[in-house]
């Protein structure tokens, strides 16, 4: 019994090693290295976060498609930075991005929080 339980244990522990770790084809920055890219219009801004936190507080550059909102209809050939609170859900939206065909994806780390402690 007590092996099962442990088998349980840790392929519950790989689930979520996997499902946090960085996707092939998704690049990553920090807040820091975030803000050159600000004023640079080979990128589009995407932030994924609700609406209510996105009036809150948001950055002008970037505009608001919460997650789980359809994505494919941003442009191909530009890059596309994807930002949230944490960087957990627009870690989920640079996934999705790469499912649908999109070549140059970048998640913000950490996300807006990141930007409030730089």
């Amino acid at each position: 019994m007590e092996g099962i339980i442990t088998l349980i244990a840790m392929l519950g522990i790989i689930a979520v090693v996997v499902r946090f770790m960085p996707k092939k084809g998704v690049n990553y920055i920090t807040p820091k290295e975030l803000q050159p890219l600000l004023d640079d219009g080979q990128y589009v801004f995407i932030d994924v976060r609700t609406q209510k936190e996105y009036k809150e507080a948001h950055i002008p550059q970037f505009i608001n498609r919460p997650l789980g909102t359809y994505l494919g209809d941003l442009p191909k050939d530009q890059s596309i930075v994807v930002i949230c609170q944490s960087g957990v859900r627009s870690n989920k939206a640079c996934k999705e991005l790469v499912k649908l065909g999109y070549s140059n994806v970048t998640n913000v780390r950490r996300g807006m929080n990141g930007l409030r402690a730089a």
